[in-house]
């Protein structure tokens, strides 16, 4: 791809995780160590989640992102700096280049953190405040969602800018999203139901009060 994208990706990704670690919620580390150990382990076992990949040429492979289910726990913040070491992980362990790490981390981390925290901004405003709203909205139909768009930037990235041509692309990368569409909303919709109610000190953007009491 051209060095000006790369250059480009870098600065937002400079100013985005500045910005994130700047504002992350770190007291709650403090206040409750629980929670570093269960963001620590989350790393862990969404890098060891990435490693179980497919795919048909390099570059165009599928996996599981989590994003979704890291912005639910832990807030914006946290999960796009989780997802970026996630994203770091991957390329020490020879998934990627390290030119490309700030591009791959937009991508990654960016684009399904960010999104996730969209639609989990505008369901708490619009939508009526239910256990089955978070759990269905939040969980299963954003989960779908990250996976479009990041399956629909990387395709355009790598059709626009790299090896491929758009019919390449489209023949043997597209076809493949609703599947792994239906496999992130399933993935975050199960783990998210199953901590919100065994473990909802756990998900940082869950209330009892909000969303069980009185209802």
């Amino acid at each position: 791809m051209p060095a000006a994208l790369y250059w480009i990706s870098g600065g937002i990704f400079a100013a985005l995780f500045g910005y994130a670690a700047w504002s992350a919620p770190w007291q709650n580390f403090k206040r409750d160590p629980q929670r570093l150990h269960v963001f620590l382990g989350g790393c862990v076992a969404l890098l060891v989640l990435w490693q179980m990949q497919a795919g048909l040429r390099p570059g165009l492979t599928y996996h599981l992102l989590g994003g979704t289910l890291f912005m639910l726990m832990f807030g914006w913040q946290l999960a796009f700096i989780g997802v970026s070491l996630v994203v770091l992980g991957s390329t020490l362990n020879g998934m990627g280049d390290f030119y490309s790490l700030p591009l791959n981390i937009l991508i990654m981390a960016g684009v399904p953190v960010g999104l996730s925290y969209a639609i989990y901004r505008l369901a708490t405003r619009f939508l009526p405040l239910n256990f089955f709203v978070y759990v269905l909205g939040n969980g299963f139909f954003c989960g779908a969602l990250s996976m479009i768009a990041t399956i629909v930037t990387a395709a355009a990235l790598l059709s626009l800018f790299g090896p491929y041509s758009l019919a390449r692309v489209t023949d043997d990368y597209l076809p493949f999203a609703p599947l792994m569409a239906f496999a992130e909303a399933f993935f975050t919709g199960m783990l998210s139901a199953s901590l919100v109610l065994f473990r909802p000190e756990w998900v940082a953007t869950f209330d009892d009060r909000r969303y069980i009491s009185g209802k």
